[in-house]
């Protein structure tokens, strides 16, 4: 079969519905022209003139390129396109040179998803639960609400301390926690997160509004002591009441992402709803140069040995 890849546009809708996922009322191949607007970059490996698969990436912070939207049309699997095509938008994505990190982040159940990711190189960094819940309350006590944080030193210094400098990860989004670095906290991009620390200054949270399928209250906390932690819940709470208020159109819930660790420590009647974990997949810049020299090096030397 013939086969090149290009970019795809609005022009390719025709395409887009005419693909054959298996998948019932598939969100990428509806959302597709949504997708298009508001800049994210989707290529498509055609096959004989016909669309196999597509893909794409969308650039976060400036120096991250999250790859996804990937979906193959059942006729033709088997030859190994999904793997081509990612392995071409991730050295697209790393011809900018302001991108230093391409990941993505595929559900632990999705294994021909992580078959193709490790093929290109991405290794898995961490497994997170998507843990949701309409009923944050029914794990606060009677604590007074946490002291809010307004000075912006302030929340860079908790951000530095607890995510920066020790390099974990950060759940930027929902479904894309990243690889902290100072690239993720921005002085214009922190202004409009919440921040909170309890009377001891030892713990804080940071609350912020997301939006995906769902309306969510995105719950940042970096700590095992969740369940347990004096005046967490009620401020938690107090928070989504007032999100819950400004989006009474849309169904809005909770969201904080847990490790398999945390979701053990999970008391017997907890009020989340816990998914298949997703993992999150990344390669650097650096590593991924070495991944090419290593691949031109053992072509060059099998084009060698043969003459």
């Amino acid at each position: 079969m013939t086969q090149y890849i290009r970019t795809l546009n609005e022009k390719d809708y025709s395409h887009i519905a005419n693909m054959q996922t298996g998948i019932n009322d598939d969100y990428v191949l509806r959302v597709f022209p949504e997708l298009l607007e508001r800049g994210d970059t989707i290529y498509g490996l055609f096959a004989d003139d016909q669309l196999a698969c597509i893909g794409g990436f969308s650039v976060i912070a400036g120096s991250y390129a999250m790859l996804g939207r990937l979906r193959s049309d059942t006729r033709f699997r088997g030859y190994g396109y999904a793997t081509t095509l990612m392995k071409y938008i991730t050295t697209e994505a790393f011809k900018n040179p302001r991108i230093n990190w391409v990941g993505a982040n595929t559900e632990e159940n999705n294994l021909p998803a992580r078959r193709v990711l490790e093929k290109i190189g991405l290794t898995p960094i961490i497994s997170l639960y998507g843990a949701t819940t309409k009923e944050p309350g029914l794990l606060k006590g009677k604590c007074d609400i946490w002291t809010k944080i307004d000075d912006t030193n302030r929340k860079q210094a908790w951000l530095e301390s607890v995510f920066t400098q020790p390099k974990t990860v950060f759940p930027y989004e929902c479904y894309y926690p990243l690889p902290a670095t100072p690239h993720l906290f921005e002085p214009d991009t922190i202004k409009d997160w919440v921040f909170y620390e309890n009377a001891a200054q030892t713990r804080m949270v940071i609350l912020k509004p997301d939006r995906k399928k769902h309306q969510y209250l995105h719950v940042v906390y970096p700590w095992s002591d969740f369940s347990i932690q004096e005046g967490l819940w009620e401020t938690i709470e107090s928070e989504y009441k007032t999100l819950k208020h400004k989006t009474s159109e849309r169904e809005t819930l909770v969201w904080i992402d847990l490790t398999e660790y945390d979701v053990s420590l999970l008391p017997w009647a907890h009020p989340f709803t816990l998914k298949s974990p997703w993992i999150l997949h990344g390669i650097t810049r650096d590593s991924q140069k070495y991944l090419t020299e290593l691949t031109e090096a053992s072509t060059h030397a099998e084009q060698t040995s043969s003459y």
